[in-house]
């Protein structure tokens, strides 16, 4: 299959959700940095991601979805954390705050290193959400680069054999943010952070209290 490349202002989401439908994978930019994603339900796909960074499948991909209601397509939020799913969600989403709940049979094992949770998150980018919502609303996605190389915050600093393992590649120019996601896990009795990236922990604890 022909790599295709698209400019923001000018993409084919059919062709997107197609090729990824077949097993494609895509370098798409995010409100952080350029991530690279697959179908959720093509292992194939998920492998292909794997391949192309260099690494093994012992990093879990976390999942980038369009809307808040996608949670539960894939994840366990228990009652007891229901209310703090809510409060976060709505301060930070969409926005850099990767949350860590107990992840639904349907996550395969491979997005998730054969672990029990998934991460989850909802990028404050509307060309993201646009191309997430294109392909179901949910899409599997890490960093787009060769592992232990730089994040690439825009097209530019994209690694030219990178770009050429994939099927699509959006354009978007350069990411807002240009930092990568704080990581909260909540899956334990109290909340913690597993990486403090754009969204510094002060800021967490002003909202939820001591983590």
């Amino acid at each position: 299959m022909k790599r295709i490349v698209y400019k923001k202002d000018n993409i084919d989401f059919g062709t997107i959700k197609k090729t990824l439908d077949e097993n494609g994978i895509i370098i798409y930019p995010t409100d952080t940095v350029y991530g690279v994603g697959a179908n959720i339900e093509s292992l194939e796909g998920i492998e292909k991601i794997y391949a192309a960074k260099e690494r093994n499948f012992s990093s879990p991909l976390i999942a980038l979805l369009s809307k808040v209601e996608y949670i539960e397509k894939i994840a366990i939020v228990d009652k007891d954390k229901k209310n703090l799913v809510e409060k976060l969600a709505k301060e930070f989403w969409p926005g850099a705050l990767t949350i860590i709940l107990n992840k639904k049979n349907s996550v395969p094992d491979i997005m998730v290193s054969g672990g029990e949770t998934v991460g989850v998150r909802i990028p404050a980018l509307k060309l993201a959400q646009e191309i997430i919502e294109a392909v179901g609303g949910i899409l599997p996605t890490t960093s787009a680069n060769i592992s232990g190389e730089i994040t690439p915050r825009s097209y530019d600093e994209l690694n030219d054999r990178f770009k050429e393992r994939v099927d699509i590649i959006v354009d978007g120019g350069v990411s807002p943010l240009g930092v990568e996601s704080t990581i909260l896990d909540l899956t334990k009795d109290i909340p913690k952070i597993l990486r403090e990236g754009a969204i510094k922990k002060e800021t967490i604890e002003k909202l939820i209290g001591k983590i």
